[in-house]
Order: C-alpha cells, then sequence, then structure tokens
C-alpha cells in the first residue's frame, strides 16, 4: 500500500461495512484501504447476493448482472474475484484455478465445458481452465474449455482463447494470439495490507 493518509471516513466506512463484506464473503480479500467504498460493495454486492440471493452461494462478491455456476469447483486466490464485473458469466462445470490478482472486464465469460454434440443435456468431460497471477481479462473476452493462461498475461478485449497463452504475454484476436511479450509485472502485492488475512503462497 502506499503513503496516502487514509481518511476519517475511509476508517469508518472499512469498520462499520468493510468487517460486514469479510463476514459474508470469507473469500473477499483486497487492499484494506484504497480499492473501492466499501459502502458501495454492501449496496451493489451484499444486498443482492445475501438478501436477494442472486449468486448466493458464492462465498465471494458477484455482481448482481453475472451469473457463477458451480462456484464449488472454482479454487481462487486474492485479489480475484470471478464474476464481480458487470456481465460476466462463469462456468466451472469442469473446474476452474485462478491465482491471485486477477481483474476480469465487463462481458467476460469462462466456460470450463462444452455440451456433447451427441446429447446437450450433457457436457463433456475435461481439465479444469487454469489462469495464472497477475492477469487481465479484456471486457468481452472468452475463455473456452481446458485452456491455460500463464502468469503475468493480458488478454485483449472481445478475444476468444481457444488455446493456452504463455506466460508473461499480451494475446489478443479470434482465434486468441500472443502479439508481443509483456514486461514483468511490478507491484509487489505481498507489501500490501489486505481487508482480511491472505494466503499468499
Amino acid at each position: 500500500m502506499n503513503s496516502t493518509k487514509i481518511s476519517f471516513k475511509q476508517k469508518i466506512d472499512y469498520y462499520i461495512f468493510g468487517k460486514i463484506l469479510s463476514l459474508a464473503f470469507p473469500k473477499f480479500v483486497r487492499p484494506k484501504y484504497g480499492y473501492c467504498s466499501y459502502f458501495r460493495f454492501f449496496l451493489n454486492f451484499f444486498i443482492p447476493q445475501k438478501v436477494l440471493r442472486i449468486n448466493g452461494k458464492v462465498p465471494w462478491p458477484v455482481h448482481y448482472t453475472s451469473k457463477v455456476n458451480c462456484p464449488e469447483n472454482i479454487t481462487k486466490g486474492i485479489m480475484c474475484d470471478p464474476g464481480d464485473n458487470y456481465g460476466n458469466y462463469i462456468q466451472a462445470s469442469n473446474g476452474i484455478i485462478l491465482g491471485n490478482n486477477i481483474e476480469f472486464g465487463p462481458g467476460v465469460k469462462i466456460i470450463s465445458s462444452n455440451h456433447d454434440l451427441e446429447d446437450f443435456l450433457q457436457h463433456v468431460k475435461g481439465k479444469p481452465i487454469k489462469i495464472g497471477n497477475n492477469v487481465w481479462i479484456g471486457a468481452n473476452a472468452v475463455i473456452l474449455p481446458e485452456v491455460e493462461i500463464g502468469n503475468n498475461v493480458i488478454i485483449g478485449a472481445g478475444s476468444v482463447v481457444t488455446k493456452s497463452i504463455p506466460s508473461n504475454s499480451v494475446a489478443v484476436g479470434n482465434p486468441c494470439k500472443v502479439i508481443r511479450e509483456k514486461k514483468p509485472y511490478k507491484k509487489d502485492i505481498s507489501k500490501i495490507v489486505f481487508n482480511q488475512k491472505s494466503y499468499l503462497d
């Protein structure tokens, strides 16, 4: 966390609404201050999820316009809340394994299994999708079954990822392809003070 002074308003916001959110969403781990207003999170996530029961079984914040199927098949790190942006669709029938510090743009779709071509009511079994640390997935990108995305990757907006993407890459297009190498990710998230206990490797 940087040396920016924390205001009294931010402290009150954390000690009232931040504490409620930490209890309600045990897998919600973000910077203690400076990420977002906890009151705003309370209105946009706590009420739809915990009161209206939209994505009510998901133990991290999911936006009410998004859908997370089979959250029990998702393993995720910190600073990573699949479905927290507008219009996300996360389908984890075959499992999704997510690292730390992953951002999902609006409209992102992650689909871990296809329908059986001979029986549309059945899903095809397969390997889980794996996404590494420090990954940004741009708006309306689609990640398809069995894909693996390495560490320090940017997936461009509107991309359709049909094959695995190596670490330290910027990849775009349909089908998504690496267009250049990405410089190392600079921010050391191990130095951040979090809203609740984190389990960094």
